[in-house]
């Protein structure tokens, strides 16, 4: 029987202008903790797209570099550069055996793509995947709402909140942000 992986939080979102992504430190396999500083968010396409992961971090690469591949082939489409990642990882007998979850942001637009062709636009431009992410998310909605905090300041408030409620979440936060 194989070892569950459970992993992780991710938030982005932007506001004012700046866009953030963030994600938490922690690798979790079985009921183990096999790291506490894994590094979950990137910058793609020479930095002018963030994007973050959950869910195997093998799977996670090869994705990144296949949605970068896109991005290069569109001439930075986000939208477009995810379609053809969801479709490819929907039809590929190999790709469609990867799991996990992709949020990508270039500052105009924040989506979260799956593995079954999904690619979700939040209506309120804030993406949160990961066993954490409906922590990190309604925390993120509250503070954009409720205070006049900066993208930084609600995206690391959100993941520290998450990391007080997921087991799967830790407090070791990496941001990237445009």
């Amino acid at each position: 029987m194989s070892e569950i992986m459970h992993a992780t939080t991710v938030i982005g979102l932007t506001r004012n202008g700046r866009t953030v992504i963030g994600a938490d430190g922690q690798v979790t396999v079985g009921q183990t903790v096999m790291k506490h500083h894994a590094r979950k968010v990137r910058r793609l396409y020479g930095g002018k797209v963030i994007a973050g992961f959950a869910g195997a971090a093998a799977d996670a690469f090869t994705l990144f570099s296949r949605f970068e591949e896109n991005l290069e082939k569109y001439q930075g489409n986000l939208e477009r550069a995810a379609v053809e990642l969801a479709r490819d990882w929907r039809t590929d007998k190999y790709l469609r055996q990867l799991e996990a979850l992709l949020a990508v942001l270039n500052g105009t637009s924040a989506l979260i793509i799956s593995g079954n062709g999904e690619i979700i636009e939040p209506d309120d431009g804030i993406v949160a995947i990961g066993s954490g992410g409906s922590y990190a998310l309604a925390a993120a909605r509250m503070l954009s709402k409720h205070t006049s905090m900066d993208a930084a300041a609600i995206v690391r408030e959100s993941l520290l909140a998450a990391a007080d409620i997921c087991i799967y979440t830790n407090s070791n936060i990496v941001l990237e942000e445009l």
